[in-house]
Parts: structure tokens; sequence; C-alpha cells
């Protein structure tokens, strides 16, 4: 369709038939994302709180399917790049933020880091060097006053802030890691992310939420007590990329909860449902 005849759809949005309307409403959505733009424009001329309102629940609508469709084809395509995933679940709030932005941000940390790195350190000093600038110089640390925060789950606004929940900084953290050449990984433990350094030879965790200190499987072993839950493997080994970002999205759903927030709990759960393999119907 050309210019004229969306901007002939969009001047039927407020059609007094409610069919006329609801079929109008249906056949922008079939254009996909390419129409944004047009809708744009046309909320900008337009006049009519009415066609405004209802342009911008199109717009959503559209920006929602956009972002499922990139989380899905993440997944396919292997779920490679953590950096993209979270990225994807920003655009949620933040359509149009740039990936590069992002990636531009992390590169930055990891130089900060890198000039002060030293190689030839055990594995702990590594741990203990990269906390003394993230919490230190960097100022990254836990957001404990809005903790239920949507924002936190957010990586730009957490990369600009300074202050995430513990999965975000985990994320954050894991970022600068990987990119130093470390076996740094995320772990999925009941109430708290954390991060686990693993190789051949060596295992321990590291709580980025409480200014990155370093704990043991011991100290796991207490905490999966404490809570009462049968332990499981997961608490103690290094989970997928994919599984993060689900993370993630579960936390979103809970700060809506808080919120009672219904529509963005129905979004989010789809946008859940969208990256399992054997889920049922939400």
């Amino acid at each position: 369709m050309n210019q004229r005849e969306i901007k002939a759809l969009i001047s039927l949005l407020d059609d007094e038939d409610h069919e006329v309307s609801q079929h109008v409403e249906g056949k922008i959505l079939s254009l996909g994302g390419n129409v944004i733009p047009f809708l744009e424009t046309e909320w900008e001329e337009s006049f009519n709180p009415i066609v405004q309102r209802k342009i911008e629940e199109l717009i959503h609508e559209l920006q929602l399917s956009i972002m499922i469709e990139r989380l899905q084809a993440w997944k396919n395509g292997g779920a490679l790049d953590l950096l993209e995933g979270m990225w994807i679940i920003s655009t949620y709030h933040y359509p149009d933020l740039s990936m590069e932005k992002l990636r531009t941000s992390i590169e930055q940390l990891y130089y900060d880091i890198w000039i002060q790195f030293q190689e030839e350190m055990n594995a702990v000093d590594q741990i203990k060097r990269i906390n003394s600038i993230f919490f230190g110089v960097m100022n990254f640390a836990a957001n404990t006053k809005n903790f239920h925060s949507p924002s936190n789950s957010m990586i730009n606004v957490v990369l600009e802030s300074r202050r995430g929940n513990p999965i975000t900084l985990c994320v954050i953290y894991l970022l600068i890691a990987r990119k130093l050449g470390m076996p740094v990984y995320g772990v999925n433990l009941p109430n708290l992310f954390v991060l686990t350094y693993k190789n051949d030879k060596t295992q321990f965790y590291i709580n980025v939420f409480n200014r990155g200190i370093i704990f043991s499987k011991t100290d796991i072993d207490h905490y999966i007590a404490q809570l009462n839950i049968k332990s499981k493997e997961i608490f103690y080994q290094p989970c997928t990329n994919l599984e993060i970002v689900q993370r993630v999205l579960r936390n979103l759903i809970l700060s809506y909860e808080k919120t009672s927030e219904q529509e963005k709990i129905r979004e989010i759960e789809k946008i859940l449902k969208s990256t399992l393999d054997d889920m049922p119907d939400l």
C-alpha cells in the first residue's frame, strides 16, 4: 500500500461502525512494522484524540510483534550473543534503542578494566581486581531502594544509572569478564542470580549483587538448606544465554505484578512464551 492508501485507512480508525474500525485496525496490523513511520506521522498531524490513542495502541502492538520476532530469531540462531538478547528485552520500553550504543558502552567498560588487568594473576585475584574497579571507580551497585522496578531489567538503564537487580548487574559483569577471556557464566539460584568462574581446575561463585563477594559450593549448600528446598544440579552449574533472558522476563512479570499492571503482565507472558518450546497456553 502507498502512503495515500495508508492515510485513508487511518482516517477510518474513528469510524462509528465498530466493525469497520476493527477491520481497519486489523488491516493496518497486517502491514507489519514498516507501517510504523507512517503511523507516527499521522499521529503528529492528527488533532483527534481518539485517533491518536488508537494509533498509539497500533504502534505498540506492532513493536511488540517485532520484539517477539527478534527474540525468536535470536533463540533459533542459538542465542549466541547475550547482549543482543538483553537489547531485545529493553526494546519493550525503548523501541528505538540502538544495539550499537549498548555494545559501545560495554566495550568502554571492558577497556577501562582491561588497562588495569593482569592475565598472570590467579583467578580469585582477577575477580578481586574487576570488583575493585566495577564497584569502586565505575560505581555499579545493587538497586535496593527500587528493587522491583522494571527499569532494573533494562540493561540500557542499568548501564546509565549504574544501579540494577542481581541478574542485570551479573550480565554486565559477565560480558566484561568474557571479553577479558575469563570462563565466567551465569547460575540460576532460587531467588538470586549469581556467576560462577569455572574451568577444568577451578570453580567458585561470585555474588555481583553483594559487590562481587566470592563464595563456594558449600555456601550454596547452606543457602539451599535455609530455603528448605531440594538441591538441584542447576543451582551449581552454568546456565545458557536463553535461560538468562527467560529469567529476566520472569523478573519483569514479577515487577508488573507488584504494580498490578495486568496488560503488561500479559504482554511479557506472551514474550516469554515465545522463547519456550513446551509451555501451555498462558
